[in-house]
């Protein structure tokens, strides 16, 4: 598929290729060819842009586990920096011209609604970027991570779309009669752009990273003998991870979903009693698995 072709779906994808750095010019590259360049899945990609242009549309569980669990929490983190960098302030100045013609109580109440509502994104944001991507990262990685359970993150998560729709029934029904039209719909631009957004933001968290995650805590739950023999298959994962290779590129290796890889490096942690890819590193050199001199 070329990579010009996807725009035709929705408009709503432009979002995405902006987060993840694409610039316009693709020619006749396809997709996998622009996401190469840039360093994202193709696959993962695809799932974040049909999220965004077909309302109701799911992933199916073969296509969540083969998804690139790295590059959506590195797409969340970017909607989080154009949000409270771009779409947030926008707002602000659109929201601040229209109630300028308010006398000063009013103007106040308004302001602080929205300010509110803003501290209360930014906190969301913030206990997704101190809590829950770094836990996801770590177990990613096969790395000692803090106590936590996706399943807190989905008793917290709050719904911050809440307070936006709000403030949108607030300018349709109640709107001060000083405030120009024009100005309103400026206003009710932003909100309807951030509010769509942050819908198709909270179902890949939702509906993507949640059951995923979840499903690798099970897994980890799951009583396994300690030691035993690593598998021919476990083998190969732990000397591509001696080399420095990435999930992603033995998942392409091994023609195998990066969920697989990460199944396989758990079970190599579990049977050697070793986590970190540097002690691993050392016991694939001493077990003749790796020449030191094909070691990074």
């Amino acid at each position: 598929m070329k990579m010009a072709d996807l725009l035709d779906l929705s408009f709503s994808v432009l979002g995405v290729f902006s987060r993840f750095g694409m610039s316009f010019g693709f020619g006749e590259a396809t997709v996998k060819e622009v996401c190469d360049a840039v360093g994202v899945d193709p696959e993962t990609f695809l799932i974040i842009c049909k999220v965004y242009a077909f309302d109701g549309y799911r992933p199916s569980k073969e296509q969540m586990e083969n998804a690139c669990l790295e590059d959506i929490v590195r797409y969340l983190r970017l909607s989080h920096t154009y949000y409270m960098e771009s779409v947030v302030p926008e707002l602000a100045q659109a929201l601040e011209t229209m109630i300028a013609p308010c006398e000063e109580m009013r103007k106040k109440i308004i302001w602080k609604f929205f300010t509110d509502y803003k501290e209360e994104l930014a906190r969301h944001f913030e206990y997704e970027e101190k809590t829950v991507f770094p836990y996801v990262e770590a177990m990613i990685d096969s790395r000692e991570r803090e106590p936590y359970s996706i399943g807190e993150y989905e008793k917290n998560h709050s719904n911050v779309e809440e307070k936006l729709d709000d403030l949108k029934k607030l300018i349709f029904m109640y709107m001060p009669p000083q405030c120009s039209h024009p100005d309103a719909f400026q206003v009710l631009f932003y909100i309807f752009c951030l509010e769509s957004d942050l819908e198709r933001h909270t179902f890949i968290e939702n509906s993507i990273l949640v059951p995923v995650v979840s499903k690798m805590e099970d897994e980890d739950r799951e009583p396994r003998g300690e030691g035993g023999e690593l598998s021919a298959r476990e083998k190969e994962i732990l000397v591509s991870v001696a080399k420095g290779m990435l999930n992603k590129e033995i998942a392409d290796q091994y023609n195998i979903s990066i969920y697989t890889v990460i199944s396989h490096r758990k079970n190599i942690t579990r049977k050697t009693g070793i986590k970190t890819v540097a002690g691993l590193t050392v016991y694939a050199i001493l077990n003749n698995l790796i020449d030191m001199n094909m070691v990074e």
